[in-house]
């Protein structure tokens, strides 16, 4: 049975070696890529069902790689999506991506014996992590379960977080001023401090390093 691999990386130096090392093998075949998020969410869709795995990468401009993660993995019959990146160090893009529905996470520097074997197990539906994203991993949970009430960017207040996530989501400062009966100028502070414990310069930057973290997705 021969594998149907999608690739999205905006690098195409990397995309192409991970071309030739999966074609490598007879029972993969490389059906489509590009190179950003937005396009992945149109291209992949239409390429179902001849779409068995997805390497996707986590940065990507615009539309960030966990986005469209979320979108593909919503569509019916989708295919298994398998983040590849140098991210596997940030704990919370790593959860970000999983939650998001992700079936593992491999690093780009992960051999072509190891890639083949882990696009070969995604495709069967299994978790895959290379060794240390898995550690990384266990490691995260240990703390969870050792403080329960562990969340992403906990330098942010409650009410911060809250309006991040609605930043994640798109809502604009009026919108978020309704959802939370809150003033704008109260609102506007509060993205203020946001932008200073995040240190980034605008709503765009924020909004990604929410959505890479998990934050801005629709409830299950």
């Amino acid at each position: 049975m021969t594998v149907h691999v999608f690739l999205v990386d905006d690098h195409p130096t990397f995309r192409d070696g991970l071309r030739v090392a999966l074609e490598s093998d007879p029972a993969m075949k490389v059906v489509g890529e590009t190179s950003s998020g937005e396009a992945a969410i149109e291209a992949v869709p239409a390429a179902i069902p001849g779409v068995d795995v997805v390497l996707m990468d986590v940065r990507l401009a615009g539309c960030s790689g966990i986005e469209a993660t979320r979108l593909i993995t919503a569509l019916p019959g989708a295919p298994h999506v398998l983040m590849v990146s140098a991210a596997g160090d940030d704990d919370d893009v790593v959860v970000g991506a999983l939650r998001a529905g992700a079936r593992g996470f491999i690093d780009k520097a992960t051999s072509r014996r190891d890639l083949l074997h882990s696009v070969d197990l995604a495709a069967n539906g299994c978790a895959v992590f290379s060794p240390r994203v898995a550690s990384r991993l266990g490691a995260y949970f240990s703390a969870m379960r050792q403080v329960p009430d562990r969340v992403a960017f906990p330098d942010l207040t409650e009410r911060e977080r809250e309006i991040l996530d609605l930043m994640a989501r798109g809502w604009d400062n009026r919108s978020i001023s309704r959802q939370l009966l809150l003033a704008d100028k109260t609102i506007r502070n509060h993205i203020t401090h946001i932008f200073m414990k995040l240190d980034v310069a605008d709503r765009t930057a924020a909004a990604m390093r929410a959505r890479n973290a998990g934050l801005g997705l629709d409830p299950a």
